[in-house]
């Protein structure tokens, strides 16, 4: 993963990670990447 474009701190993520949907090991396509839709959609979505 390409830290510069990371906009979720990893102290952030690990404690969000736990919470979202899905698992590593778990069937399905559900959670494959948790960390990379969460960063599309806050990269995708104005904070201002």
């Amino acid at each position: 993963m390409d830290e510069q474009r990371l906009v979720v701190s990893n102290e952030v993520w690990s404690w969000l990670e736990p919470h979202l949907p899905g698992k590593k090991g778990y069937s399905g396509a559900t959670a494959k990447d948790n960390r990379l839709f969460l960063e599309a959609v806050l990269w995708r979505v104005p904070l201002s």
